[in-house]
């Protein structure tokens, strides 16, 4: 019987021998913070102010915005107008206007709200429910503009 013996050739798995130079990415203590998308938990009344990441008012110490727009993700071009308010004590919340958005996105206790950072003040809104499945919706108002407006005029998410 003959014997076979095998070969490797290649690095196959593992580190292997190389030059020393690392190709791993930097410790995340020296990246740069970019904050761009962040999330809340809704643990108290979904319709009081929120407050963001202390991140996010650090970031921003100096250019304190006095509003942002909120866009549900699918929920077609409307904006929501929402004032920022800073406390002094490095605290940040949405305020005026946050209480139309939950109403209308139905938000409530346990869930999770993602903001994603689109530019010129604008957050894209993922609201998340508390099965932790992602709630989608529709709306059939074109209106972009809802500062004119008295009444919440609510997304729909279909079942």
């Amino acid at each position: 019987m003959a014997s076979t013996s095998r070969t490797r050739t290649g690095r196959g798995r593992g580190r292997g021998r190389g030059s020393g130079s690392s190709s791993l990415p930097p410790p995340p203590s020296t990246l740069p913070l970019i904050i761009e998308e962040f999330f809340i938990v809704v643990y108290e009344d979904p319709l009081v102010k929120k407050e963001l990441p202390k991140k996010c008012a650090d970031y921003l110490d100096g250019k304190e915005p006095a509003k942002v727009y909120l866009r549900a993700a699918d929920c077609g071009p409307r904006l929501w107008t929402v004032e920022v308010l800073f406390d002094g004590q490095g605290r940040m919340y949405l305020d005026k206007g946050w209480e139309k958005f939950a109403i209308a996105h139905g938000v409530d206790f346990g869930w999770f709200v993602h903001f994603k950072y689109e530019g010129d003040d604008v957050l894209t809104v993922k609201v998340f429910d508390g099965t932790m499945c992602r709630r989608y919706y529709y709306s059939d108002d074109e209106d972009t503009d809802d500062e004119s407006d008295d009444d919440v005029k609510p997304c729909i998410h279909p079942l």
